[in-house]
């Protein structure tokens, strides 16, 4: 369904062994997908907020997406949504920057669904 066959096929005739078709032909064709899954696990991962919730109990420990929570304020005190901001911001930058890196391999991807050999 994804990779022809007969690509593995054309690579066995060369001389490529399982190992070669595998780091030669099967890779490289699966870059944009491998990238795509990367970002969303990091992102999984960054944004998490039950998971550190549960686990972690040193504050110095503690992570970006509890940290957004303490800023929220509490019953007593309203939030201070200027601060808020700010550190919704910072917390974004990672996300946005792994999206522009890996940029290139998913407008790659996007180019090579189009192309019928």
């Amino acid at each position: 369904m994804g990779i022809p066959r007969e690509l593995e096929d054309a690579a066995r005739i060369d001389g490529c062994n399982a190992y070669s078709t595998w780091l030669r032909i099967m890779v490289p064709l699966t870059k944009p997908v491998l990238a795509t899954v990367a970002v969303f696990c990091f992102m999984w991962t960054w944004n998490d907020f039950m998971g550190p919730l549960i686990y972690l109990t040193d504050e110095s420990k503690r992570t970006i997406a509890l940290g957004l929570s303490y800023f929220q304020g509490s019953a007593r005190s309203s939030p201070e949504m200027h601060l808020l901001m700010a550190a919704t911001i910072y917390s974004i930058i990672p996300c946005v920057l792994l999206f522009f890196v890996s940029q290139k391999v998913f407008v790659k991807g996007i180019v090579f669904t189009g192309v019928k050999g």
